[in-house]
Formats: C-alpha cells, structure tokens, sequence
C-alpha cells in the first residue's frame, strides 16, 4: 500500500486543531524557523511524528517525515524562550493555540515543551501543513506522562 504525504490546510480554529493534532510531538530545530516579513509568511520545517500510521496500525513501525508548516498573512512574530543564536536547538511541539482578538485579528500560539512559544499574529487562519519526501523509521515512540 502506497503512502500518500499528509496535506491539509487550515482556515479555522477547527480546521487548526486537526493541524495540531497531526503535529504533536513533532520536532523542530530552531534554524528551521523563518519569519519571512516582507511576504508576511512565518515557515517552519519540522520532522513530524506519524501518529495517524501508529493509531491505524498500518505499520509495525514508528515513523517520522518532514512537513512544512506554513503561516500566511502574518502581522506579527514573537518569539518567547527560544534562544534564537542557538542554532542547533531542538524545540518539541505540543500544540497550536488560538484566540480571536477584539481587533479581529487572530493570535495563534505554537506551544513547544519547556515554555517556548512563538506567537503568530495574523489577519485570517491560513495555515498549510505539507508533508515532504519519504517517512524514515524512529526507534522511539513520543511517551506522555500519565497525569
């Protein structure tokens, strides 16, 4: 059975939810993120956990792949508890926040563990996850702790 790559787009806060739910445990390094200002765009690469192959039990084994999350008609960037000189950091997703603001702007929270967030401020929720290339085999499963 052929795998296809993962592509969904956002442009709601349920639409961004799915997003973040096939994000979770993703990892980021933090030389992947770009805030591209003049396109009003923020990119991020990430090497995504494929819980949907786990939960289906298409495969026996665990697998990562690369996927592009893209930000679109972004206003603002802030980035909070991310050392952006260290270059070689790794940063662990948990999930993608969001608020409508009495501007009617929204505010989306990307939420890493270690109390790293970037904030994305932007004009409407549109939002791209594109997964690229081929998915390789992890050794480790992400493990939550039992609250």
């Amino acid at each position: 059975m052929e795998v296809k790559n993962l592509k969904l787009i956002a442009r709601t806060e349920e639409d961004l939810r799915v997003v973040s739910a096939h994000l979770q445990d993703s990892i980021a390094n933090v030389s992947d993120i770009a805030n591209l200002k003049k396109n009003k765009i923020l990119l991020m690469q990430l090497n995504r956990f494929m819980w949907e192959d786990v939960e289906k039990g298409v495969f026996r084994k665990n697998k990562r792949i690369r996927t592009v999350l893209k930000f679109e008609n972004v206003l603002k960037v802030h980035a909070k508890n991310i050392n952006q000189s260290k270059k070689d950091k790794f940063l662990d997703f948990l999930t993608i926040e969001t608020n409508k603001m009495p501007d009617n702007n929204y505010e989306m929270k990307i939420v890493f563990a270690g109390d790293s967030v970037i904030k994305v401020i932007s004009e409407v929720i549109e939002v791209t996850l594109d997964d690229q290339g081929s998915a390789w085999e992890t050794k480790n499963m992400p493990k939550h702790k039992e609250m």
